[in-house]
């Protein structure tokens, strides 16, 4: 699988914006998307007592709370390597907003594990 320096330089942003803020938070995943205009936003895994959000559930509410209208882009980054069965709900958030949006899973050090798209 790719590293992050084999990657699009655009694709290789969002998978070291994701590893920094997984890293920065302590957070088990971190996560970050590219919307249609080419802006980035992050997001991490929140588990409070009323809300409990995936990291890039996270990332796509900031996106849209900023008035992202499409995403290009999403990446994943989990601590424990887990993020390869991310939930569908998770899944689900990015392509709603960005049907045809990959998304990059990584591991802590950028590897990208898996490259997911939308069933069609």
């Amino acid at each position: 699988m790719p590293e992050i320096a084999d990657l699009d330089p655009e694709d290789a942003k969002i998978v070291t914006l994701a590893r920094c803020a997984q890293a920065r938070t302590g957070a088990q995943e971190g996560a970050a998307v590219r919307d249609t205009d080419g802006r980035t936003y992050t997001g991490v895994t929140v588990s409070l007592p009323s809300l409990t959000l995936t990291a890039l559930q996270a990332a796509v509410a900031a996106a849209v709370a900023s008035g992202a209208t499409g995403l290009e882009a999403a990446a994943v980054v989990s601590g424990s390597g887990a993020a390869a069965s991310l939930a569908a709900a998770s899944l689900a958030a990015a392509h709603d907003l960005g049907p045809a949006a990959p998304v990059l899973v990584a591991d802590q050090r950028g590897t990208v594990q898996h490259i997911l798209r939308a069933a069609r």
